[in-house]
């Protein structure tokens, strides 16, 4: 019988992005230019590390975060993002997981949330 791995997460605000999903009906609302602020949250599941007491340091979560997606999608029209031409919540939360799971072992999901109401996690092919 195998115990269940100690996991950590690390989360992050990216504000005011633009975008418009262009797979809908031209009277769909999220079919013309609009904005959100999205939260991401990064989880990871892994033993805990006894030299430190830690899975991963979330200062190293931060960095590879904002390093390779804060900077590029805060405050920015998202269908201009290459790989994001269609940009619904569940094509970002891919977008995030293929960009930061190389630098990040142990990743188990990447949930990006439009508010309170609606989100999307992504757990990898």
């Amino acid at each position: 019988r195998s115990t269940p791995k100690p996991s950590s997460a690390a989360s992050d605000v990216y504000k005011r992005q633009a975008r418009k999903l262009i797979m809908l009906d031209a009277d769909h609302p999220c079919s013309q230019i609009h904005g959100h602020t999205f939260s991401v949250v990064v989880e990871l599941s892994g033993e805990i590390d006894s030299s430190k007491g830690w899975v991963i340091d979330f200062y190293e979560i931060d960095k590879i975060y904002k390093d390779q997606i804060h900077t590029l999608l805060d405050h920015k029209y998202l269908n201009d993002i290459e790989e994001l031409s269609n940009p619904t919540t569940e094509h970002i939360a891919k977008w995030i997981w293929n960009r930061i799971q190389p630098n990040l072992s142990g990743l188990t999901g990447v949930t990006v949330s439009e508010g309170p109401s609606y989100s999307c996690t992504y757990r990898g092919a």
